[in-house]
């Protein structure tokens, strides 16, 4: 009889805390009275008379949702609880957090952007307008030409992820706006891509300012078939040479030798390519040579 009555117990759903009911009851408020970014909350006396909660419960709802971005506390004369957009930064950190124990990896973020991004061209279609043409190409030419440094390169592959947050700025479906954005942000920040980019990748650069450049064409003549093709060409030729510098990575990780020291190697390489400056070393005795 105990054990009956203790499963449904454990079946029953359990209760929400007061605290959590009062950020809810707060959002609804929010909602119907259509208040927008900059716009008061009532005073907190007002919200405890009105939602029958102690100044704890209320303090503790609001800051609740402040840390989620709806809500913004300011201090002094004129302060209060304000109305905040949830910025793309903290939308992007709330889901990075979500992924933060069980992180994708390089294979899952070009899988999805793959499925993604046909349907991010499709959605520009009559959207870009000359302003929007100036800005992606102001973009591109950060990386038309080859890098003087390691260092330049990383911010080369960088600003050729920003074109792709440029191109979302302007895809007027705010869902896939969301899905597109983050697989990017991923790229920009994950640890195993920030090794990548500290390596030299000069094919990297190169096919995807090629395949951005065509896109931008085809995209000024209205060609919205020829321009998924191409970010389906594109996103399949990044997986492919991402994936293989991750695999180099590993290997290197795994074997003995000088391989880190030239890992470590801050001199510029591009030209020669990772496998060939590797090689050269090894001939001429080790690391010392790339110094």
């Amino acid at each position: 009889m105990l054990a009956e009555t203790t499963m449904k117990q454990a079946r029953q759903p359990a209760k929400p805390k007061r605290t959590d009911v009062i950020s809810e009851a707060i959002k609804e408020y929010i909602a119907q009275h259509q208040l927008k970014p900059g716009d008061r909350l009532p005073q907190e006396q007002e919200l405890i008379q009105a939602l029958d909660a102690s100044k704890g419960t209320v303090r503790e709802a609001l800051k609740g949702l402040e840390a989620q971005g709806l809500v913004q506390t300011r201090t002094g004369p004129g302060g209060g609880a304000f109305i905040s957009e949830v910025s793309d930064d903290r939308a992007m950190t709330l889901l990075g957090n979500y992924f933060f124990f069980h992180s994708p990896t390089i294979h899952n973020i070009y899988e999805a952007r793959k499925a993604l991004w046909p349907a991010l061209v499709k959605s520009l279609e009559g959207v870009l307008d000359a302003d929007a043409f100036d800005r992606l190409a102001s973009v591109m030419t950060f990386y038309d030409h080859p890098p003087a440094s390691l260092e330049e390169e990383r911010e080369q592959r960088l600003k050729e992820l920003e074109f792709h947050l440029v191109l979302i700025d302007y895809c007027p479906n705010p869902l896939l706006a969301l899905m597109c954005r983050f697989p990017v942000r991923l790229l920009m920040n994950m640890t195993v891509c920030q090794r990548i980019y500290a390596q030299p990748n000069p094919e990297l650069r190169r096919q995807g300012y090629d395949y951005q450049h065509q896109l931008l064409e085809a995209l000024r003549k209205g060609d919205i078939e020829l321009g998924c093709k191409i970010v389906s060409e594109h996103m399949q030729m990044a997986q492919t040479l991402m994936e293989a510098r991750e695999a180099m990575l590993e290997k290197a990780f795994f074997k003995a030798g000088n391989d880190g020291a030239i890992d470590s190697n801050r001199d510029y390489l591009a030209l020669t390519g990772y496998t060939q400056a590797k090689q050269l070393a090894e001939q001429n005795g080790g690391s010392n040579s790339l110094k």
